[in-house]
């Protein structure tokens, strides 16, 4: 963290604390997730150690990228790439509508984006316009990987997890049928 000079907080709809941070060397802003550990149950210690290890595993341009993770005994610091044009899900309040070419343009970014983390085995789960960031040329970021899990070729995953709002039919009938039996 030596290398890193905390600025302003960032706003974030989840109550985690977010910090602005400068590289001294090199200049460039990033984001800083600070995770206080004692406020946490193993449970999510464990849940968070998992989106971690699923970051690290993704490097792809409209991914939210994790370059460090930094811990001491109560916190962990997560280096996140800096995005400055907030989520998609407040862009398509303040704009009302997409063109089609900029809803083309989106939708490409965001298969590139599953395409990859599929490929590499990893589901994401909760894919919704608040978890879609765009940097300050309006590009996808998909981001938030709390939910994800790596999913091994030929496998199913069977917890029903995510928003159920933005869940596809297929996922709500089959939640509807398990309370049902």
């Amino acid at each position: 963290m030596a290398r890193l000079a905390l600025r302003a907080s960032l706003p974030l709809p989840s109550g985690s604390l977010v910090k602005l941070g400068v590289h001294c060397v090199t200049g460039k802003k990033v984001a800083i997730k600070i995770i206080n550990r004692e406020k946490l149950s193993e449970s999510v210690l464990m849940k968070v150690e998992r989106e971690i290890a699923i970051m690290k595993l993704i490097e792809h341009p409209h991914v939210l990228g994790l370059s460090d993770v930094y811990e001491n005994k109560k916190y962990l610091y997560l280096v996140l790439e800096h995005v400055s044009g907030g989520e998609l899900f407040d862009y398509l309040v303040k704009k009302g509508r997409l063109t089609p070419k900029e809803a083309r343009r989106f939708f490409r970014q965001i298969i590139s984006a599953l395409d990859f983390c599929h490929s590499h085995s990893i589901c994401h789960r909760d894919l919704k316009p608040e978890n879609l960031l765009l940097d300050e040329r309006n590009n996808i970021k998909i981001a938030d990987f709390g939910m994800a899990s790596l999913q091994p070729a030929g496998s199913l995953l069977e917890t029903s997890c995510g928003s159920p709002h933005y869940a596809c039919p297929e996922v709500i009938r089959i939640v509807h049928i398990l309370f049902v039996l």
